[in-house]
């Protein structure tokens, strides 16, 4: 990771912040579900927090988002207010799905986040086809869908790939890749040559990226959002390492622990520090940074805790009766 010559620190103080509000709300959230207050499972982002902050940054608020079960950096990012997505964890009235959704299923419509998704690669297929919708209504939107490195071995890779390729739809893939489908090593799963040779064998351009560069997540991104946008479907092949287990409860004792060792001194958050200290940005200041994003989430933790319960009344809300869509439709 290098500043280079023409290295735009205020920018970068900026991604700094992001991504450690990125990291300060996972460990509160992980702080929720040991103490029991998360209704369902957790996958943390801890040590992802580039890639989020460095393709995320990139889109408009009309842009649209699709996300994975791993999606809290991507979700906050994109604007979602960290004390709604709190909420939805806890469950809580005012959770940015009223609480029903949950960690894997947080959406929100007002700032063109369609939604985590808990099932492996099926936000792939609802990228394609809000790109395509898009390109129908010519409005110059364009969709970003960041996925694992283990939906590619997944039937919803190759027939999104394939209809964006095919109708020449303005999104952007991004491969996430910490190395591991859940619990196992992503490379003892896959034949060939990985992701981006599976992308350009349908005929979208490949772009690889060390995802724990922040530097240079920021510059490719902005280059391949700008082409998706311009020309057509584009893939980024980002390669990081997940810090923590697959869960908030996995132990990841399928690691060696010199391995995760390592991989705790080349973290984003660490190497984007140290390109600033070099740039001239004062230790302080960035200690102060993650101070910052440590007390927000803290309120976050304690407003969502103390928040209420939905009404009862709202389990029927948002919900679609089959019956009545039945008879409604003539199908009945």
């Amino acid at each position: 990771m290098s500043s280079g010559k023409n290295f735009d620190a205020k920018r970068f103080v900026e991604h700094y912040r992001t991504m450690w509000r990125i990291r300060a709300f996972e460990e509160a959230a992980i702080k929720g579900s040991k103490e029991g207050l998360v209704k369902g499972a957790i996958h943390p982002s801890i040590g992802q927090e580039a890639v989020a902050t460095g393709v995320c940054n990139h889109l408009n608020v009309e842009d649209i988002l699709l996300s994975t079960h791993r999606g809290h950096g991507h979700t906050l990012v994109k604007g979602a207010a960290p004390s709604a997505m709190m909420r939805e964890l806890f469950g809580r009235e005012g959770g940015t799905c009223g609480g029903k959704g949950g960690s894997m299923h947080i959406a929100d419509f007002g700032v063109g986040m369609l939604g985590a998704n808990g099932v492996v690669g099926a936000n792939i297929l609802i990228a394609a086809g809000a790109a395509h919708g898009i390109k129908l209504q010519g409005d110059g939107r364009v969709v970003v869908c960041l996925f694992g490195d283990g939906a590619i071995n997944r039937g919803p890779f190759l027939e999104g790939l394939n209809w964006a390729a095919v109708y020449n739809l303005p999104v952007l893939f991004v491969c996430e890749d910490n190395g591991f489908a859940a619990t196992t090593r992503t490379a003892a799963l896959t034949a060939g040559p990985g992701p981006g040779a599976r992308a350009e064998s349908l005929g979208i351009p490949a772009s690889l990226v060390d995802g724990n560069d922040i530097v240079a997540v920021d510059e490719m991104a902005g280059e391949l959002v700008a082409k998706a946008r311009a020309e057509g479907p584009q893939f980024l092949h980002a390669k990081t390492y997940r810090l923590t287990g697959h869960t908030s409860v996995d132990p990841a004792a399928y690691r060696p622990d010199d391995e995760v060792a390592r991989q705790w001194e080349v973290d984003p958050i660490t190497r984007a520090g140290e390109v600033l200290q070099a740039a001239g940005v004062h230790a302080d200041e960035l200690r102060a940074i993650r101070d910052a994003a440590t007390a927000e989430m803290a309120q976050v933790y304690a407003e969502a805790q103390t928040a209420p319960w939905p009404e009862p009344a709202n389990a029927f809300t948002d919900v679609q009766d089959t019956q009545l869509v039945a008879v409604s439709t003539g199908l009945a």
